[in-house]
């Protein structure tokens, strides 16, 4: 492999760096993200030589869509690379190719400055994992980073070495279809997963570690309250107060600045009228400056050029003035800073040592991954070929389909079917022999014909079994037309239901797979009726009339309203979206192979009126309890408080007792601690997995408390029969919260404490003062 490096700049560098030496200069106002001595002169030294057109075209970014098949294309983008004036490229994947728009970079480049390449590597490059929300009712902090591992060794293998993940908005509405990219509703989780995620993708929180070749940029997204849309509609504006942007929103994204992660994605919504992407407050106030984060800020796909929609700029030009003085650093797609920062400095109103601050950020990005020693170490044919979908990481992909997959009903023990018994199974429903939509949304470069059916998983499970399956599909998934994000208006037709039916008839237990096509989760797919689509829900009441054994398969991206299917069909199993490996792992729950062991992470409403419902609400001036007149309380007239799968909840095959639940003593005081312990025996018939929560709630506090939080947990594997003893510490860190001066607080006062199986599980109840 031939390399283009660093020595080819030697002499100029050599003179620049003397220069900055005996002048003893150094970029005003910035702070690097590596605090490496080395680094910060390299950096100096190459800026210095860098013409005010140079360092505009570093902030500049494009998709690749100016070169698809490596070659540069006749277009505006194609004319800014032949300038040498692109940045970074996002959506160029393969080595070969990549190496081709480097090679072309490095020919326009006058100083030889190397392109750097990024994606959404979401859940997975080509090895497709779980979506995130899945994944994270694995509650398995260590399996979410290896999948973030994986996903970090086949895109450096491709090319790309900055990516746009993970996703860490707070969201409690399902209606928002970007809920499928994140951790869930809890912020202690949501946080823990956020720091696992970006440890996968980065390495550790050292920065050194970027020079590894197989680890690469992880970047915090989206900053901020995104996922507090109103009315769950995407792009959609948020008001959120000071207190509640520091206690829910602002808790993953500070944890991952402490780690070290090394870019932030800007939001498109406005924040309390104030658009993110051009909100002083957020980049400069609350995380340059407070938080100290130093290393890169990159907007969302044309969110400058949006701060004119928003009504927040007047003009192209405005937006990128007010975008730089936020503490942007480069702009995706919109061509603000490309096409006017020159202007904006000739004119005074912004200044060079504003654009030099940013590009220093971004050249110290590049050194630190190697880019300037060697451009194509991420363009390695060979390693490519080994790493893409290895054996290592399909086995991972399955491994994580199970462990995300979560067992809601299971009424008189339907499931497991067990390969041993004579049954006659009906397979009815769209998801059966659906392949297209296993992966989910943003499963970038999955190839969606490799994904594994619920059939072929089946299938393959009991062959040569007693259990022989008949299948009918009875009815399709609808649609959404992309064009217009519009559902279409081709509805689905019954007339597979009397074929399903007479199948269900002939049966002794029917399993129906239904769910949402995967345009339906994600970007720009917002719902407001979050019930089955289509008329599955009338196919499985026509189903229900054969007086059959229902065994119901979810795949969907959000919390659905199951309220019908939880009352009326024998077993639900939520499979969301599991990706390459999904049959097989749905085959192995199924059969009991594996012992299903995965827990929500958001709560199911009972119906969209509930939503946004939550576990960890507060209680009002007047709560409604079965203890209390129902009249003037606040609680519905229609439906109950409740919902309808708390957080937390997901059952197992077998059976775990909670017992000799104790506290070591019952109050602490400043500096010290409590052990909060509980036994937990598998009194059942199956090996399993559980995971133990713990929960307390501060009774009087400054500020109004939430009934519940959750404050740890631990995931044990129990033989039947076995017993374990899970231990919890509980110090002034657990009772912390955000004070009326936003900051945390630590108060004197009672606290109510659960160690249960979820957040509705009141059974484990014990009391503890801090003094």
């Amino acid at each position: 492999m031939s390399k283009l490096n660093i020595k080819a700049l030697l002499p100029l560098l050599i003179l620049s760096f003397a220069a900055c030496t005996q002048q003893g200069s150094k970029i005003a106002n910035w702070h690097s993200y590596s605090g490496d001595v080395v680094i910060e002169q390299k950096v100096d030294s190459v800026l210095s030589l860098m013409t005010l057109e140079e360092k505009i075209g570093q902030m500049n970014q494009y998709s690749a869509n100016f070169a698809p098949t490596g070659e540069v294309a006749d277009n505006q983008s194609g004319e800014y690379l032949k300038k040498g004036m692109i940045g970074s490229t996002f959506n160029a994947f393969g080595a070969e190719n990549v190496r081709m728009l480097q090679e072309q970079n490095m020919k326009y480049s006058r100083l030889k400055i190397p392109m750097l390449f990024a994606a959404d590597v979401i859940h997975g490059l080509e090895t497709t994992f779980p979506i995130p929300l899945a994944e994270a009712c694995s509650w398995d902090l260590d399996l979410m980073e290896q999948t973030a591992r994986a996903a970090a060794e086949e895109a450096t293998a491709s090319g790309v070495a900055w990516n746009f993940a993970p996703m860490i908005d707070m969201s409690n509405d399902p209606r928002w279809g970007r809920v499928m990219e994140g951790a869930g509703e809890d912020v202690y989780l949501a946080t823990l997963a956020a720091r696992a995620r970006v440890k996968g993708f980065q390495g550790i929180s050292n920065y050194n570690d970027l020079s590894k070749g197989n680890t690469m940029i992880a970047t915090a997204k989206h900053f901020v309250g995104y996922g507090a849309a109103q009315g769950g509609r995407d792009y959609h504006t948020t008001d959120i107060s000071e207190h509640k942007l520091h206690e829910t929103y602002f808790p993953p994204f500070k944890a991952v600045v402490e780690d070290g992660v090394g870019s932030f994605m800007t939001s498109f919504n406005d924040l309390n009228g104030v658009p993110a992407t051009g909100n002083k407050y957020l980049f400069k106030d609350i995380l340059r400056d407070a938080w100290g984060f130093n290393g890169l800020v990159v907007t969302d796909y044309t969110a400058i050029m949006e701060l004119i929609p928003h009504g927040y700029a007047k003009d192209l030009k405005h937006a990128a003035q007010l975008s730089l003085d936020a503490g942007i650093d480069m702009d995706m797609i919109s061509e603000a800073f490309v096409m006017h920062l020159k202007e904006l400095v000739e004119e005074g109103s912004i200044s060079e040592n504003q654009i030099d601050v940013a590009v220093a950020r971004i050249l110290e990005m590049k050194f630190l991954l190697g880019l300037f020693e060697d451009p194509y170490r991420y363009c390695d044919v060979e390693r490519e070929k080994q790493v893409i979908m290895n054996d290592e990481y399909v086995d991972l992909a399955h491994k994580a389909a199970q462990g995300s997959m979560v067992l809601l009903k299971n009424d008189n023990n339907v499931l497991p079917l067990k390969k041993d018994e004579s049954k006659r199974v009906a397979l009815i429903g769209p998801f059966i022999n659906e392949r297209e939509s296993l992966n989910g949304e943003w499963a970038i470069k999955g190839d969606r014909d490799k994904s594994v059916t619920v059939k072929e998983g089946l299938d393959a499970k009991y062959a040569g079994s007693n259990v022989k399956f008949t299948y009918e599909k009875g009815t399709d998934l609808p649609l959404i037309d992309r064009s217009t994000e519009k559902v279409s208006d081709i509805e689905p037709s019954s007339r597979g239901f009397a074929k399903a039916i007479q199948t269900a008839k002939n049966s002794d237990v029917v399993l129906v797979a239904m769910g949402e096509n995967y345009h339906w989760s994600g970007e720009a797919a917002s719902r407001t009726d979050i019930t089955l689509p289509g008329n599955q829900r009338e196919l499985l009441k026509e189903l229900k009339k054969t007086g059959k054994p229902i065994i119901l398969v979810v795949f969907n991206g959000r919390p659905l309203d199951l309220s019908w299917e939880a009352e009326n069909v024998d077993a639900i199993v939520e499979a969301w979206y599991p990706g390459l490996m999904a049959g097989h792992a749905v085959a192995d729950i199924i059969s009991g192979d594996y012992n299903p062991s995965a827990k929500l992470v958001m709560t199911f409403p009972r119906n969209v009126g509930q939503v946004p419902i939550f576990y960890n609400q507060k209680n009002t001036g007047r709560p409604f309890n079965d203890n209390a007149p129902a009249d003037y309380r606040s609680n519905y007239i229609d439906v109950e408080n409740t919902p309808l799968y708390s957080f937390g909840h997901g059952l197992s095959y077998t059976n775990f007792e909670y017992s000799n639940v104790v506290l070591n003593k019952s109050e602490f005081t400043k500096g010290g601690s409590i052990k909060a312990s509980v036994e937990v025996t598998n009194t059942g018939k199956f090996d399993g997995e559980e995971i133990v929560q713990l929960y307390i709630q501060d009774i009087v506090a400054s500020v109004t408390r939430p009934v519940k939080e959750l404050k740890g947990f631990e995931k044990i594997t129990l033989k039947k029969g076995e017993s374990k003893v899970v231990e919890f510490t509980i110090d002034e860190e657990t009772i912390e919260f955000i004070g009326l001066n936003n900051q945390p607080t630590v108060e004197a006062g009672d606290f109510n404490l659960w160690i249960g199986t979820s957040s509705d599980d009141e059974s484990n109840h014990m009391k503890f003062s801090y003094k």
